[in-house]
Order: C-alpha cells, then structure tokens, then sequence
C-alpha cells in the first residue's frame, strides 16, 4: 500500500488524482465511490458532507457529493458518466467519518458506471498512484497527512 507522505492510499483502489477521488469495483457493475485520506487532510475539519441522491444522473466531471471544513467548501467530482445507485446517509449525520475512516464508512455514493472499462482506463491502480500524489502534494505545497 502506497504511503505518501503520511497519507495511505490503498492498493485495491483506482484512483482519480487530479479530483483526489478513488473507486472501488464491488461486482454486478456497481463501483463504490469516495475521497483519499489526502484530499480530507488538505480540507481540515469536515464539518458537512452532503452526497447526491440515488437515481441521479452523473456526468463525467460532476459531483456525486459537497464537502465543506473552515477552509473549503467544493465537490467530489466523478471521473466518467454513470447512475447513483446508492447515497451514504450516514456520512451526511457524522461527517468526521471522512477523517476516520476515508476508504471505507466514509464512501460517498455508489455507481452504475454507462462503460466501465472505459472509465476505468481513465483512472490509476492503487499501486501505481504514489508517485502521481508525491507529486500532486507538491504542486501544493502540502506536507502531508501527519499523525
């Protein structure tokens, strides 16, 4: 499992490292969806995440959720067009979840994918990920995720 500068990033996941999204294939089609222990570590406090309801339908670039701290207020945007077929309620009612558990209680919505393995070619395997992030927290002048 990759680790970048603190921050885990796990190797069963494809990754979206310009969004900061990760996915996870969960068979019969559907890909769970949420945001990496890095994208949360940069935000700060999670005060309110807000995820799309199921039956909506998503472009390529749109949110499937809203996540607000004291210094950000943005959205956790899709890779490639698919249907919400499921919404986490329970992250809306404890939004610390993000920061406990970012790659699992924390997922923000699953998706129908329209052509999975178109998107995800569009997307980088857990394993290859750490040298994009090292280089994506640079640009960002972001240490890392302590602790």
């Amino acid at each position: 499992m990759p680790i970048v500068n603190g921050c885990l990033l796990p190797d069963d996941l494809l990754y979206d490292v310009e969004r900061q999204v990760w996915y996870r294939e969960m068979g019969d089609g559907l890909v769970e969806v949420g945001v990496t222990s890095v994208a949360v570590a940069m935000a700060g406090t999670i005060v309110a995440v807000t995820p799309k309801r199921a039956g909506r339908r998503l472009a390529a670039g749109n949110a499937c959720a809203i996540f607000e701290s004291g210094k950000f207020v943005g959205p956790a945007k899709v890779a490639f067009p698919a249907e919400i077929v499921r919404s986490n309620e329970a992250i809306m009612e404890r939004p610390a979840l993000a920061h406990m558990d970012p790659y699992g209680a924390a997922w923000l919505v699953v998706l129908r994918p329209d052509e999975w393995n178109a998107a995800k070619a569009l997307l980088t395997p857990g394993p290859d990920v750490g040298k994009p992030y090292l280089e994506l927290m640079r640009e960002a002048n972001f240490a890392g995720c302590g602790g």
